[in-house]
């Protein structure tokens, strides 16, 4: 990798937005955790959450990762909170669309998903940009359906 795609690939929206990872304390007592770990560069990221009414009402990351496995949990981390699982589902396939298939960021929420279009030539850098998306895309289903059971039980 030449110097100048160094400099292009770690902008320095990049490395600010990887020093400064919001939520980036573990939840105690979550209703749902995932951990995911890419097995190419051996990043791993832990998401807890809670959901309340059908929205992600705390999240708490631990993020082990490139500055652009950093960076992407920082986007996600900024905007999660209120969010469905659905929402960020959605968010997570836009994601995967920019760097495999030059799909567009969002033009909205998770807007500054687009500093992660350089990465799109760098395959090998791929897996731990989507780690915290895939992480919370679970987590977020796990949580949702933990807050139905609670409901269920509570009606019965």
């Amino acid at each position: 990798m030449a110097d100048t795609d160094l400099i292009k690939l770690y902008s320095q929206q990049i490395l600010a937005l990887a020093a400064d990872i919001p939520h980036s304390e573990r939840l105690q007592s979550p209703q749902a955790s995932v951990m995911k770990r890419s097995p190419l560069c051996g990043s791993t990221v832990t998401i807890d959450v809670d959901v309340a009414q059908g929205r992600v009402s705390r999240l708490g990351m631990d993020v082990k990762a490139c500055a652009l496995g950093q960076a992407s949990a920082a986007i996600l981390g900024g905007e999660a909170l209120g969010k469905t699982p659905a929402e960020l589902a959605a968010a997570r396939d836009q994601l995967k669309a920019l760097l495999k298939e030059e799909g567009e960021p969002p033009r909205e929420a998770f807007a500054q998903m687009k500093v992660l279009t350089p990465a799109r030539d760098y395959k090998n850098r791929h897996a731990s940009i989507l780690l915290a998306w895939e992480a919370i895309t679970e987590a977020a289903a796990e949580a949702e359906a933990y807050e139905r059971a609670g409901a269920a039980e509570a009606v019965q």
